[in-house]
C-alpha cells in the first residue's frame, strides 16, 4: 500500500519525490485561493492518505477562521499551542486536552465547521449513552456518514455478508447514532431494514436501582418482538448486541429460527468474550457468518472486525485510519502499553466534519499492531472499565 494516496483523483496535490519513493511523498505547498485543508480531506473512500499529511490538512481546516467551527476556534485560544503550526504529525494529536465532557453543553450548531456553508448537510445530532451523567452530543455530517458506510459495507463484503438481503436490527434508535447507522447499512448493503427499538438508558437505570429482574423482562420483551419479525419475514442479516445475543442463544426456538433463515449476524457494542465468540461461531450458529463492530457515538464511527480471523482467536478491530484511530494506553500514565498488553482505549476522531482528539473511552482492550500503513493501534478483547468519570459503568443490554 502506498503511504500517501492510492487511487486519488487529485494526484497533483501529492507529487512523488525523485526516485518515486512513496514514503517521501509530501503534500504540495498551499496555493493562493486554496480552501484550507482541501484535497486530502475530500479523497474518495478507497484512497489512503498519509496520516501525518492528513492531520496537517485537518488542522488547517478546523483552525482556519474561514472553515473551522465556532467551538474549536474559541477553544483554540485556551490550548496553549497553535494547532496549525505545532500539530504536524498524528502523534502530535496528544497535545490536545480531552474535551469530550464539554460536549454535554456545547450548542450543536457550534460544532459544525463553517466551511460547510450556510446550509450544511447534517444527518442528525446524536447523543452518547449517558452512562456517566448528562449525555454528550455530536453532529453527523453527510460526507462523513457516507465514508463510514462505504468502509463498513466493504468490511461486510470481506466477511461474506450477502448483498441485497433484508435486515433485522435490534438496536437503540432515538438519539443514538447506531440506529441511523443500521438504517443506512440495511438500505445500502441490504434491501429492507426491519427494526426493534431498544432503550439502553432505561435498562441501565433499572440495573442501577437494583431492579435486575425488570431489566431481564425488558430484554425478553425485545426478543419477543424480534421473533415476530423473524417468523414472518425473510431476514438474511441480523444485527444484535452481545448481551441480547447471549439471551437469544438460551432460547432454542429462536436459535433454530435464526439458523433456518439468517445468513449473517453483525453484533455490535463492546464486550463479547473469546469463549462466547467461539461457541457462537462453531456450535450455536455454525452456518451463519458472524462479524463484530466496535464503536460509540463519541467515536462517530465503528471499527470493523478484521476479516480472516480464526474461530478460536481474539476478535481484532481495525479502525478507519487516519480518520478514526486508536491507542491503547495505561490509564494512569497515558503512555501506550506494549503489544499484547491490556490498557484503556484512547480515540482520535479527525475528519473534515468533526474533530475530537485524545478522547479516553470507557473500554479496556488488548493492544494489537495495526495493518501496515495505518496509524495508531488495532484493538482486541474489548471490555468495559469498572468506573469511568467517577461513575460505575453498567452495560445492560448494550
Amino acid at each position: 500500500m502506498t503511504k500517501l494516496i492510492s487511487e486519488a483523483a487529485d494526484a497533483p496535490d501529492t507529487p512523488t519525490a525523485p526516485g518515486g519513493d512513496p514514503a517521501a511523498r509530501t503534500p504540495r505547498a498551499p496555493q493562493e485561493g486554496d480552501v484550507p485543508g482541501s484535497g486530502l480531506l475530500d479523497l474518495p473512500p478507497q484512497a489512503q492518505p498519509d496520516p501525518d499529511a492528513y492531520v496537517r490538512a485537518a488542522m488547517e481546516w478546523h483552525f482556519s477562521s474561514e472553515t473551522g467551527s465556532r467551538y474549536w476556534l474559541e477553544r483554540a485560544r485556551t490550548l496553549g499551542f497553535d494547532p496549525r503550526t505545532e500539530v504536524r504529525t498524528h502523534e502530535d494529536l496528544r497535545l490536545f486536552p480531552n474535551v469530550a465532557a464539554e460536549l454535554r453543553d456545547v450548542p450543536a450548531a457550534d460544532l459544525i465547521p463553517r466551511g460547510y456553508g450556510p446550509r450544511p448537510d447534517v444527518v442528525g445530532i446524536f447523543e452518547s449513552g449517558g452512562t456517566t451523567g448528562a449525555p454528550k452530543r455530536v453532529v453527523l455530517m453527510r460526507d462523513w456518514f457516507e465514508r463510514m458506510l462505504a468502509a463498513s459495507n466493504a468490511n461486510l463484503d470481506a466477511h461474506g455478508f450477502p448483498r441485497g438481503a433484508d435486515w433485522l436490527g435490534i438496536a437503540p434508535s432515538g438519539p443514538h447514532i447506531v440506529g441511523e447507522f443500521f438504517r443506512r447499512s440495511a438500505a445500502t448493503h441490504g434491501r429492507y431494514g426491519f427494526s426493534i427499538d431498544l432503550d439502553p438508558r432505561w435498562v441501565k437505570k433499572l440495573i442501577a436501582l437494583g431492579r435486575v429482574r425488570e431489566a431481564g423482562e425488558y430484554a425478553e420483551h425485545v426478543l419477543d418482538q424480534a421473533e415476530f419479525v423473524l417468523r414472518s419475514q425473510e431476514i438474511g442479516v441480523l444485527t444484535i448486541t452481545p448481551s441480547l445475543m447471549e439471551r437469544l442463544a438460551q432460547r432454542d426456538d429462536l436459535v433454530e429460527l435464526v439458523n433456518e433463515k439468517v445468513r449473517a449476524i453483525r453484533w455490535g457494542g463492546t464486550q463479547l468474550d473469546p469463549d462466547s465468540r467461539y461457541l457462537y461461531r462453531t456450535e450455536v450458529f455454525p452456518e451463519v457468518d458472524l462479524c463484530g463492530n466496535y464503536g460509540s457515538t463519541m467515536m462517530l464511527g465503528v471499527a470493523g472486525e478484521r476479516p480472516g480471523l480464526p474461530d478460536d482467536g481474539p476478535c481484532v478491530f481495525d479502525p478507519l485510519s487516519p480518520y478514526v484511530t486508536f491507542s491503547v494506553v495505561d490509564p494512569d500514565s497515558g503512555r501506550p502499553v506494549a503489544y499484547g498488553e491490556r490498557g484503556q482505549v484512547l480515540v482520535h476522531h479527525v475528519s473534515k466534519s468533526f474533530l475530537l482528539p485524545n478522547n479516553l473511552e470507557r473500554d479496556l482492550a488488548t493492544r494489537v499492531e495495526a495493518p501496515q500503513g495505518r496509524a495508531g493501534d488495532s484493538v482486541a478483547d474489548i471490555a468495559p472499565v469498572a468506573t469511568f468519570e467517577n461513575e460505575a459503568v453498567i452495560e445492560g443490554v448494550y
